[in-house]
């Protein structure tokens, strides 16, 4: 049993790629303090919420209960108290149980390293990259990840914070680290805090390894590109060290000769990505939904943005990378639409659903947050376009962790272990494969 923790876990790409290629894994802990992201990926991950508990609860009683976390209505910063006291009976009741059944610890800067399990062999850290992109310095942000910058993408320390507590308290650290953010980490104005990061990791016994890839070259035909970085516990074992180090330069996911060859799984943007059929009344909801008011402004992002689609064909375009938003220039492309309806432009934005589809999200994942659902207040839905824009675009590509994780369980598997558990590793793998064969179930999901 992999066992997992995912910190900034958004919607759960980690889960999901974990469960895409089979592992059987257990998530311990999920940390996210975004309300939206929290019941979205509960719902993603494991379906239909059962309130029959939570209806036996009163407001004041519930809101009592969601006090005791730092909670963010827009991820960005934390609730009030006022805000938390005016969630809506429904959607205090549904975070909740989210909270409880994903085993969400919710902020980061509330978990404490002697307390989390100390048998974990994955920990996931994507930390705000906000702070980090060339927009945000272009908007007079500049903190970065400086230490005490007190801003989103300074939560990088405390991930340090909780590795210091694992190792003061003589607790077993992950045997593996993954960080995903945006490439700017690599850059000049970053350079001296990343290098104080990788510093502090291989001090206490990880050897780590970058990776600066694109969504592209996994399968996914978006333009995406994120960088990795793999740490390895090999507790300062020089054999380790360097047969860690051998494995990556034989397993090069940066090596497009190589990626070539293991990826099998590819999308296609016409058959598998946008949605054109419009005779299916949810695409055609969705696709009015994204059609944008004729304005002068408008007219200006047709012109300068990719078109995805025109003349009743789907062009031969990888997508530019997917944002927390659409109504806007730069954006990752358009799709010619024309609704009859008044003073609209003659195309339409990717909908929310095909935002998730490039994100390596299965269209069913997306769909079960349609379909639980929730009105939030008189005539609104919980979950909006904007939101679910958002949080497609705060995600990471399914695909990409796919390989990745191959990688680290191939690692823990011929390097980390000792002989004896090698043994039975094989015996397992050999297992599956048998059950692979025989079509019978593999996967077994857990949290906590």
């Amino acid at each position: 049993m992999f066992k997992v923790i995912e910190t900034f876990s958004g919607i759960g790409s980690q889960a999901k790629a974990l469960e895409r290629i089979g592992i059987e894994h257990k998530i311990l802990y999920t940390v996210d303090w975004d309300i939206n992201a929290i019941i979205a990926y509960d719902l993603i991950h494991n379906g239909k919420q059962d309130l029959e508990k939570y209806n036996k609860l009163s407001h004041g009683e519930i809101i009592k209960k969601l006090k005791k976390y730092t909670l963010s209505t827009n991820g960005k910063k934390p609730a009030t108290e006022k805000a938390i006291n005016s969630l809506n009976y429904e959607v205090a009741k549904r975070l909740l149980a989210a909270i409880e059944r994903t085993n969400n610890l919710v902020s980061i800067t509330d978990v404490n390293g002697k307390e989390i399990s100390s048998d974990v062999d994955l920990l996931t850290y994507s930390f705000p990259c906000q702070d980090l992109s060339v927009a945000s310095f272009w908007h007079g942000n500049k903190g970065g990840i400086d230490r005490n910058a007190n801003n989103r993408s300074g939560m990088l320390w405390q991930v340090e914070r909780i590795l210091k507590e694992i190792v003061d308290a003589k607790l077993k650290l992950p045997k593996f680290l993954l960080m995903e953010n945006v490439s700017a980490i690599l850059t000049r104005r970053h350079k001296e805090n990343f290098k104080e990061w990788t510093s502090f990791l291989e001090n206490i016994g990880y050897k780590n390894h970058i990776y600066t890839l694109n969504a592209s070259d996994f399968g996914i035909p978006q333009k995406r590109v994120r960088t990795y970085m793999i740490s390895v516990l090999t507790n300062k074992n020089s054999i380790k060290e360097s047969q860690v180090e051998k494995y990556f330069k034989e397993h090069d996911l940066e090596n497009a000769e190589f990626t070539k060859k293991i990826v099998k799984r590819k999308k296609n943007l016409k058959k598998d990505i946008l949605k054109l059929n419009y005779n299916d009344i949810r695409y055609k909801k969705e696709a009015d939904e994204c059609q944008p008011n004729d304005t002068v402004s408008r007219r200006e992002i047709y012109e300068k943005n990719d078109k995805l689609y025109t003349n009743g064909k789907v062009n031969n375009i990888i997508v530019s990378t997917v944002t927390t938003k659409q109504d806007r220039h730069p954006n990752s492309g358009l799709v010619d639409y024309c609704s009859q309806k008044t003073n609209k432009c003659n195309y339409r934005y990717l909908t929310p659903r095909e935002c998730f589809l490039l994100m390596g999200f299965d269209e069913r994942d997306y769909q079960r947050i349609l379909d639980n659902n929730f009105e939030a207040k008189k005539g609104e839905m919980f979950f909006t376009r904007d939101k679910l824009y958002k949080m497609a675009g705060n995600s990471i590509v399914v695909n990409v962790l796919e390989e990745i994780f191959r990688q680290i369980i191939d690692i823990e598997s011929n390097i980390l272990q000792d002989k004896k558990e090698r043994n039975f590793s094989e015996i397992g793998e050999t297992i599956k494969i048998v059950r692979q064969i025989n079509n019978k179930p593999t996967r077994k999901v857990i949290f906590g």
